[in-house]
C-alpha cells in the first residue's frame, strides 16, 4: 500500500469515527451538547484535527444527516420490499419512516429538523438523499396516475413528517399516531 493510499484511508477512518462520536453524543445529550471540544475529547484528537476535517459543527450534522438518510433509505426500501402490494407498501413505508423517528431521534433531527447545509429536493442532493426519498417516491408510484409524481412523493413526506413530530414533541398523543397515519394514508392513497 502506497503512503498516499495509507494517509487517506487514516483520514477516512478519522472522519468516520468524528461522525460515529457526534451521533453517539447527540443521540444521549442531545444536538446542542455536540461541540467540536467535547468531540475532540472524545475522539481525542485536537479541535484542530477535527476542523482539518469539517469546517465546524454544522458540517460534522450535515455528515451525520448524510449518513442518516443512508440508514433510512435501507430501511425503507426493506419495508417497501418486504410488503405484499401498494396498499400495504404504502403502509410499510410509513411504519418504517415512524419507526426510524421513534428509534434514532437525534439521527431524524439531523436529516429533518436541524439546519444542515445540505441541498434536498433538487439533483445536487447527495445520493443518500435521493435514495431515501426515491424509496417514498416509489411507494407512491402506484398512486400518481397523471398527477405529478414528486409533488406528490413531496405531500406524503410532509404529512408522515408532521405527524411524527408533533406526536414527539408531545402535541398529538402517542397512543393515537398508528390510528392517524392509517387515515391520512387512506384520504391519500384515495
Amino acid at each position: 500500500m502506497s503512503i498516499q493510499a495509507r494517509r487517506e484511508r487514516e483520514r477516512a477512518e478519522r472522519e468516520r469515527l468524528i461522525i460515529e462520536a457526534a451521533r453517539e453524543l447527540a443521540e444521549t445529550d442531545g444536538w446542542e451538547a455536540v461541540t467540536t471540544r467535547r468531540l475532540a475529547e472524545r475522539v481525542e484528537y485536537s479541535q484542530p484535527v477535527l476542523y482539518s476535517h469539517f469546517k465546524g459543527k454544522d458540517a460534522i450534522m450535515a455528515a451525520v444527516a448524510v449518513e442518516g438518510c443512508a440508514d433510512l433509505a435501507a430501511e425503507l426500501r426493506a419495508a417497501r420490499l418486504a410488503a405484499g402490494g401498494p396498499v400495504e407498501a404504502l403502509a410499510a413505508i410509513a411504519d418504517a419512516y415512524s419507526s426510524f423517528a421513534e428509534r434514532r431521534p437525534a439521527l431524524y433531527d439531523a436529516i429533518f429538523s436541524q439546519r444542515v447545509d445540505l441541498p434536498f429536493a433538487t439533483p445536487e442532493a447527495p445520493a443518500a438523499l435521493q435514495a431515501a426519498f426515491g424509496e417514498l417516491l416509489e411507494a407512491v408510484r402506484p398512486y400518481a396516475g397523471d398527477d405529478d409524481l414528486g409533488l406528490l412523493t413531496e405531500t406524503l413526506w410532509s404529512g408522515l413528517h408532521g405527524l411524527v413530530t408533533l406526536m414527539r414533541d408531545g402535541r398529538l398523543p402517542r397512543e393515537a399516531h398508528a390510528r392517524r397515519v392509517a387515515i391520512f394514508l387512506d384520504r391519500f392513497a384515495r
